[in-house]
């Protein structure tokens, strides 16, 4: 059973950091690209940060440039997002996704979603 357990979300001021972690179990975690995705209130859900399968490509958003880095542990199983200089316009779940291909066909794994609110 495939399972992506985010954590590490919060409420946090803006200019604060927060680091968020994906738990990844279930698949074989080494051989899938992993992301991070948010969706804010009333807003279509966004590619935040991804990061290839031998964690040698990384891409971010041009509004977190510079301020969020992923990285993975296949060790680990985990995927993680730091993310420094919070904004408020930041607000948003942020849900971790898995993607692996089988014959060509790519399939995709979610998590549940964390919160992170940056408020004054």
């Amino acid at each position: 059973q495939v399972q992506l357990v985010e954590s590490g979300g919060g409420l946090v001021q803006p200019g604060g950091s927060l680091r968020l972690s994906c738990a990844a179990s279930g698949f074989t975690f080494s051989s899938a690209a992993m992301s991070w995705y948010r969706q804010a209130p009333g807003k279509e859900r966004e590619l935040v940060a991804q990061m290839g399968v031998g964690g040698n490509t990384r891409s971010y958003t041009d509004s977190v440039k510079g301020r969020f880095t992923i990285s993975r542990d296949n060790i680990e199983n985990t995927v993680y997002l730091q993310m420094n200089s919070l904004k408020p316009e930041d607000t948003a779940v942020y849900y971790c996704n898995a993607r692996k291909f089988e014959f060509l066909r790519p399939i995709d794994y979610w998590g549940q979603g964390t919160q992170v609110t940056v408020s004054s």
